[in-house]
């Protein structure tokens, strides 16, 4: 039984780092988004 909890907290761990990837992509997506839409249209960005 101890093998199995140990199995399982690694799935676990496995599972948040998966999600946390994920979550790192989607705020590197806004930020690209960002920074392409101000080199298209430079009068957004503040002065």
């Amino acid at each position: 039984q101890f093998e199995m909890l140990e199995g399982a907290k690694s799935i676990g761990a496995g599972a948040a780092t998966i999600a946390s990837a994920g979550a790192a992509v989607g705020i590197g997506n806004v930020f690209s988004s960002l920074i392409h839409s101000m080199a298209r249209n430079p009068s957004l960005a503040k002065k």
